[in-house]
Parts: structure tokens; sequence; C-alpha cells
């Protein structure tokens, strides 16, 4: 492998992953400016509606664990391919729906394809990368997510204004289809045979003393945890529908409590759970899932609370509302390489400085918005104000990944892999739920100002906590470190 770049295989692998990645988190973001094109197409109401983004949300969630520990198991290309092959059944479905109930079915499968092939993708490259080269493909992973965020919006409004809002909305997941039947058969010309292969070493726990492979796929706990996981997202999603909602957060709690248990248990009278607890004693991973669910919480929601900002409180149309985060998306397809280029030698440094840029951003943004409503300052300032949350983003989210799934053993890459991504959409559901619903609040008494800018205040505590949790690890590492009586400062930290 040359000095700053990938060898041969590693270089076919890395694009035939990234490209459906991309779009199986595309199809989170264009959907939201598609919206009131498919009302008026479909007749459909508000919960309709609402069930067209949580629907794929909620299915793509709730497999992510149990996605990666199947891949682990009986090989992390079939997953993938399966996965694909699902989107794309979806996507054409969703394309040609001919009402809004036949719609969010099928968004519900598009999100079961997404949730199999997502945590494949980490697990791909924790197997066939190491070292720098695993933290250049994270990196290269983080490009494609901020891009895909960012992107959707403007894309899903060049498709609604160039075809019209009937074929407009259509082609948001009518596109899907063909570039995923193309990324079925890279996978099977460019993905390694040992992709194809369950990942276990002889001392796996699953492997019997005959030497023959028993496949444990712990499907109590993977039922208990996929029951949590959706408990606990419905509760946020759907608050809207009562106080009785909340009780389904406390049956979601009760039974991630019961999976714990269920999981220690399990690997007690000698089988192998799907997640293996003590993976959380690892504090690289146990720090890293808790900062990664943290962030997402926070950042997750500046891009609605921006676009409700520029389309409600500005009256700017959809596309135009999308433009507004492009810097930002193309900053962090910047920024992400390049920190995954020097992530393993420089550690959990190089993420406390990408959530103390991104909170820099946030405050100048909201300091914009604040000058708009008080003495007329453009709102256009944000372009390169927001520009800095999406450097925070490229320097944050795949360098995080790298550091905590570092100590991670190969035969778990996909279920801990499902863990973060997990955490990741735990936090994107509470933090929309939570912090919208504020900012919200505040818009309908004293405008989308002030209802922003608090918005964003909320956001910067989150990630205040955040960088907390980053300075614990930080500190933690460089204990241990001179404990063994190294350098703290020669050695990531």
């Amino acid at each position: 492998m040359a000095e700053t770049g990938f060898a041969p295989e590693q270089r076919r692998v890395l694009p035939t992953i990234l490209v459906p990645a991309f779009l199986s988190l595309l199809s989170v973001s264009i959907v939201n400016v598609a919206l009131p094109a498919i009302e008026t197409s479909l007749g459909a109401g508000t919960s309709g509606l609402q069930w067209v983004v949580s629907g794929y949300a909620l299915a793509f969630g709730v497999l992510l664990v149990a996605a990666g520990r199947a891949g682990d198991l009986w090989g992390r290309g079939r997953l993938f391919i399966l996965g694909l092959a699902l989107f794309a059944i979806g996507s054409l479905v969703s394309g040609l729906a001919p009402s809004v109930t036949v719609l969010n079915l099928a968004r519900a499968f598009m999100g079961i394809g997404s949730g199999l092939l997502t945590p494949q993708v980490s697990g791909i490259i924790q197997q066939f990368f190491q070292g720098e080269a695993r933290g250049r493909a994270f990196g290269a992973l983080g490009s494609a997510v901020g891009v895909s965020v960012a992107i959707g919006p403007v894309l899903g409004g060049v498709f609604i204004t160039s075809l019209g809002p009937e074929w407009g909305w259509r082609s948001c997941f009518l596109i899907n289809v063909p570039i995923a039947i193309a990324g079925i058969v890279a996978a099977r010309v460019f993905l390694p045979a040992s992709a194809w292969k369950a990942a276990y070493t002889e001392n796996d726990p699953a492997t019997s003393r005959s030497g023959r492979r028993r496949i444990d796929f712990d499907p109590v706990g993977m039922l208990l945890l996929a029951l949590a996981t959706l408990f606990v997202m419905v509760s946020f999603m759907e608050a809207g529908l009562g106080t009785w909602v909340w009780s389904l957060l406390v049956l979601g709690v009760a039974l991630a409590i019961a999976w714990v248990r269920w999981e220690l248990r399990y690997r007690r009278i000698g089988r192998t759970p799907m997640v293996d607890m003590q993976l959380f004693r690892t504090r690289s991973f146990a720090s890293g899932a808790l900062l990664t669910t943290l962030y997402f919480l926070g950042f997750t929601s500046l891009w609605l609370l921006v676009a409700q900002y520029m389309q409600i409180g500005l009256g700017h149309d959809a596309l135009v509302a999308g433009m507004i985060g492009l810097p930002a998306a193309f900053a962090g397809a910047i920024t992400a390489p390049l920190a995954g280029r020097h992530v393993v030698r420089v550690g959990r440094v190089i993420v406390l400085w990408g959530l103390g840029v991104g909170v820099l951003g946030l405050l100048l943004s909201a300091a914009v918005v604040l000058l708009h409503g008080r003495s007329g300052v453009t709102e256009w300032w944000l372009l390169g104000t927001l520009m800095l949350t999406g450097v925070g983003q490229g320097l944050v989210v795949s360098p995080n990944q790298t550091l905590s799934l570092a100590e991670v053993p190969l035969r778990y890459a996909g279920s801990a892999g499902g863990v973060l991504q997990t955490g990741q959409r735990i936090g994107t559901s509470v933090g929309i739920a939570v912090i919208t619903t504020i900012a919200f609040g505040v818009a309908t008494s004293s405008g989308w100002d002030l209802a922003l800018a608090v918005g964003l205040g909320a956001i910067i505590a989150v990630s205040g906590v955040a960088m907390l949790v980053g300075a614990y690890d930080l500190r933690a590492s460089r204990r241990e470190r001179i404990g063994r009586g190294e350098d703290a400062s020669s050695t990531p930290g």
C-alpha cells in the first residue's frame, strides 16, 4: 500500500460500500422538501406525511445491531446485498405508490434495507482496513454522510422544480433504483471472498470443541433490543399523540435493562451474545458510543431548524432553503478524510477540536440570527457560520467512530458498529423531538429569529456535555499511558 493511498483491493472495496451508504442516508434528508408535493399528489394528511419520515427512520434504527450481528455470523457481503436489494424494491414501490398507505409501507421496506446494509459498511471497513488506512476509510464515510445530509434537500428541490411536483417527488425515490442495482453488481464483483464468510477466530466461543462452528444468533437478545429501540424512538417521534406515549419510553427503558441482563446471562452460560457487554468495559468504545449519541442528539436538529427558519421565518422556497447547508456539507466532506488520515496518531484530541469548532459555528450563527432580527443583518452570513459546523462534523463523526471501534474484536465489528449507529438514531429521534419542540414553542410566541437562536443554544448545551465525555476519555487515556511509563504527549489521547 502506498504511504498516502489504499491497496488496490481497498480502492475497489471503498467506493463499493460508500455509494449505497450515501444512498441510504440521502433518503433521510431528500424527502423533507418533497412532503408538500406528496401531500398534494396523494391527498395525505399530517399523520400520513409524518410516517413518510418516521416509518423509514424507525425501521432503519431498530434493525442496526441485529443486522450487524447477522453480518458477523453469516458474512457481511450477504447482508449488504440483501439490504441493498430490499432498499431498491422499496424505492421502486415508493416512487410508483398510488396512495400514502402504500408509500409508507414501501418506505418502511426501504428502512429495513438500510438497516441491513448500513452496519455492514463499518464492519467491512473494520475487516479490510487497518491502522491509518482505516482512519482514512472512515473519513471517506464521514464525507459521504455529510454530503448526503446536506445535498438531499437541494437534490429534492431540483427534482421538484425541474420535473414538476408529481414526478419530482417520485423521482426522489426512483433515482435510487438503478444506483442500487449497480451497487449489487459492484458488490458481487469487487468485495473480496472473505466478505462473504463469517468473521470468527479459532478461539471464538461460537466455535465448538470439534472445530465446527455453531451459529449463535441470540434471538431473544435481538428481540429485546429491537423492541427497546422501537419503543424509545416512538415515544419521542410521536410525542404529540398525548401523554400516554411516554409509557412507551418507560417500557423501552425496562426492555433495555432486560436486554443487558439477558446478554450478561447468555455469556455466563457459554453462549455468544449478540453484543458482548465486555465491550462497554473498553473505555474507548463506551466513551465513543456515548459521545456519538450526544452529538447526534444535538446537531441533527440543526438543519431541520435552519430549514424552518429559512422557509417559514423568512419566506424562502425549498430549493433556496436547502442550499444554505451546501458550504457546510462540502466543508465536512473535505475535513473528514483529512481528519481520518491523522486520527490514529492524534487521537481523541481531534474530536474535541471538532466539537469546539462546531460550537463556535453555532454561537456565530445565533449571533447572525439575532442581529438579523434587531438590525437587519443579512441571513446569508449563515453560509459562513454554518460552514464551521460542517468543519466540526468532519472532525467529530468519523474520527470518533475510528477510535471507538479500534479495540473491538473483528468478530463483533458489525454489531459494535450497529451499537454506535443505534445510538445515533436514538439521539436523533430524542434531539429532534425535544429541541424542535422548544424552538417551535418560542417561534409561536416570539418569532423565528429568537426561536432559532434558542434552538442553537440547546444544541450548544448538549455539545458541551459531549465535550466533557471526550475530555474524560482523553484524560483517562493519558493517565493509563503514564502509568505504563509511556510519554503521554507522544501517542494518541
